[in-house]
């Protein structure tokens, strides 16, 4: 049976507000919950972006049972991977062993604020797999040096570890990210339902281990509202990963989505109180192969409602998939 998961989506809500709504989540019956960890919004109209980690601390400490995934975090530019990994072992403890450690190559919407430049896409992959190593060394509770292409490590040790190691999941959108996802990471992450990334990273060493994606949605009684929320917070999703890792800041996302109408975004987002519509939507992702799928209600305001429509209506449909 496929878990469903909530998204606490840092970009359309301020951090109280997170902890709250999983909080909410959890009482609700999701099976799992993740965490975007971003700098920027994607979209002005979202109006958010606080601190993913502090959100996560308070988390685990508010919630009892739902686990706790970053979806994802980038360990190459705004964070080294030395204190990435520092972190997520704090939250394996903070949680009671509920934590996840999502990793990806990043955006230029949130990496860029350090200034240290944008590198090209395969110089990303080869960045992350050098950070999951360091990562793996630091897990492992050995003193770490490391001299690599991209990353210097002086007489690192994590101090503090739990007795449950964090499982890592990568980010993967193409044969080269799936072939490292299989190779080196414990679970996989997408947001699409392509059977091609199951295969590929099963080829690759994946088989058996779970495949996480991501379905944005947009719940409301109303659904011509819900069409129109969905279309001002998150038409930035048309855009594709190839497009949307280039962008660097809200108004490039809004520049580059200008074009994008209501319907397009109804065409590709579930809107409204349909719990069929859903259902088919995240049975795309189950037939690909997909284990788990993490929802995103759109809108920061309007999470109350639906996790009332969510329990009440939307899990137990889900349950039957």
């Amino acid at each position: 049976m496929v878990q469903i998961g909530f998204t606490m989506m840092t970009e359309q809500a301020g951090p109280t507000a997170l902890v709250d709504q999983v909080v909410g989540a959890e009482r609700a019956g999701f099976d799992f919950s993740v965490t975007s960890d971003h700098y920027f919004p994607w979209l002005e109209s979202q109006g958010h972006a606080p601190y993913a980690w502090s959100v996560l601390g308070a988390a685990a400490q508010a919630t009892d049972r739902i686990p706790l995934m970053t979806y994802v975090t980038c360990p190459t530019t705004r964070y080294h991977p030395v204190v990435v990994a520092q972190k997520a072992a704090t939250m394996q403890l903070l949680s009671r062993g509920r934590f996840r450690l999502g990793l990806g190559s990043g955006e230029n919407l949130n990496e860029h604020v350090v200034g240290g430049g944008w590198p090209a896409a395969h110089v990303r992959l080869e960045m992350l797999e050098e950070a999951v190593e360091i990562i793996r060394a630091l897990f492992s509770g050995e003193s770490v040096n490391h001299h690599g292409a991209h990353f210097d490590v002086e007489n690192a040790r994590l101090w503090d570890l739990p007795e449950v190691p964090v499982p890592i999941g990568l980010a993967a959108s193409g044969d080269v990210s799936c072939k490292l996802a299989g190779q080196l990471a414990d679970l996989l992450i997408a947001t699409e339902p392509e059977a091609g990334l199951i295969t590929a990273f099963d080829r690759h060493g994946g088989g058996g281990k779970p495949k996480v994606g991501q379905l944005p949605i947009c719940y409301d009684t109303d659904r011509k509202a819900a069409i129109t929320r969905a279309h001002d917070q998150f038409r930035w999703f048309a855009g594709g990963w190839k497009v949307n890792a280039e962008l660097p800041g809200p108004a490039g996302f809004a520049s580059a989505t200008q074009f994008v109408r209501p319907q397009d975004v109804a065409d590709s987002i579930p809107c409204g109180d349909d719990v069929g519509a859903v259902v088919e939507a995240v049975r795309a992702y189950t037939e690909a192969g997909f284990t788990e799928v993490a929802l995103v209600q759109i809108g920061g305001d309007h999470q109350e409602p639906y996790l009332e429509w969510a329990q009440r209506e939307l899990l137990p449909a889900l349950s039957e998939l």
